[in-house]
């Protein structure tokens, strides 16, 4: 089931970004790209102002020639994909300090200009920024989830809809880009997600930044789809393709500028000293993931520790999502000590209130499974409001205090 209005699903993060323009001199949507931002815009505005692409040829020219002369015969645009001419910024700063009327500039991106090296001025006070990531199951189902709200009082949402099994695994494999959910057959979704890659490469990591083993990254991207859920590690990553560590820290940074990666550091406290320091790596979306690794239904179904690394980069995701729709500031980490205790991730607000979250793709749980959850909860006495064991399972089930067992679907229930 999906809520759409004209073909098109809405989009929660639309009530941020209407707040923004209301206040706000610029509201930048970044995110990446064929993740609905073109359309939000475009939708929220509804033809009464001029709209620019940067991606035409022409106008990219334009911007990157006079970006001073263009912004000076626009009052108010939306302005696409404006991490392709970097300077166009520091001539929107200008307008901006000229006439300071909220809501003159709806810009997007598909590249976080907060990371890229040509802007070196800041926008602080004047641009209010909305991350837009592809769809979450809360938005295909149009029903606005409570998980965070819920787990952070101490909580557990009820589960959204019964989603186990086969209907999970095809849910991680087509993950949320609005392309592959349209698609029915798994082998259009994957030669997609493949051209997607492929361009994402091609396109846009040469243009904001110059590579010099530029044919290298793809084989890179492969090699880190076999560590998403995993500790990173520079050295060994870059030697299967050739690169030196230097390099491949680089290369990584590039992969989360344009939102392909993200990578989640460790929670750490400073009472406790033998955390491990070393962040974990993610893909932001499980069906991008699960093509680079050539996973599908039938080979999950063979050998199930296939789904273990996509289920936890789904639930990621998701969280991730809905990070951006809370009014709450949130940070995700992910909790490992020398002992081996871990857990996938730890959800922190700006009050110091902690959630722990251990991904299962099994569908069944065991005390074992809250090993981590309540040494971190051991850590963190009442600061800890929930720890989560997520699995493929239907019921949702006490595990001890603040302490349960639940369905991946509680993730976006209420």
């Amino acid at each position: 089931m999906d809520e759409r209005d004209n073909g098109i699903i809405k989009r929660f993060s639309a009530a941020s970004v209407i707040s923004a323009l209301k206040d706000t001199p610029a509201v930048m949507v970044i995110g990446p790209r064929q993740c609905g931002k073109t359309t939000l815009a475009r939708e929220l505005i509804h033809g009464e102002r001029p709209y620019l692409t940067l991606d035409n040829q022409t106008t990219r020219l334009a911007a990157q020639t006079d970006p001073t002369g263009m912004i000076r015969d626009l009052d108010r645009a939306i302005i696409d994909e404006v991490q392709l001419a970097p300077d166009l910024l520091r001539a929107i700063k200008e307008s901006i300090d000229n006439d300071r009327r909220p809501g003159r500039f709806l810009l997007t991106g598909s590249a976080n200009i907060l990371t890229l090296p040509k802007i070196s001025e800041s926008l602080a006070g004047r641009m209010e920024i909305v991350t837009l990531l592809p769809l979450s199951r809360a938005e295909i189902r149009g029903q606005r989830p409570a998980f965070l709200q819920h787990a952070l009082a101490g909580q557990l949402a009820k589960p959204a809809e019964k989603m186990i099994g086969v209907d999970l695994v095809r849910a991680v494999l087509t993950g949320g880009y609005p392309e592959m959910l349209d698609r029915e057959r798994a082998d259009r979704r994957s030669a997609w997600a493949r051209s997607y890659i492929q361009a994402i490469v091609q396109r846009d990591v040469r243009e904001i930044v110059d590579v010099e083993k530029l044919d290298h990254v793809p084989r890179l991207l492969r090699v880190l789809a076999h560590y998403s859920a995993k500790l990173t590690n520079f050295s060994e990553m870059g030697s299967a393709v050739g690169l030196d560590d230097k390099t491949t820290r680089a290369y990584l940074n590039i992969m989360e500028q344009v939102f392909l990666i993200k990578r989640i550091e460790p929670w750490f406290n400073n009472r406790l000293s033998r955390l491990v320091k070393t962040p974990k790596l993610h893909f932001l979306d499980s069906g991008l993931l699960a093509a680079l690794l050539g996973a599908t239904a039938q080979r999950i179904s063979a050998d199930r520790s296939i789904f273990g690394p996509l289920l936890e980069t789904f639930v990621m995701s998701e969280i991730m999502k809905q990070f951006g729709w809370l009014d709450d500031s949130c940070a995700l980490t992910h909790y490992r000590d020398k002992d081996k205790n871990e857990v996938d991730f730890v959800i922190e607000n700006a009050a110091g209130d902690l959630v722990g979250i251990e991904v299962k793709s099994a569908a069944s749980v065991s005390g074992s499974d809250f090993k981590g959850l309540r040494r971190l909860a051991d850590a963190t006495g009442t600061a800890f409001k929930l720890g989560v064991v997520l699995y493929d399972g239907e019921l949702s089930l006490p595990f001890g205090e603040r302490m349960f067992a639940a369905p991946i679907s509680c993730l976006w229930g209420k």
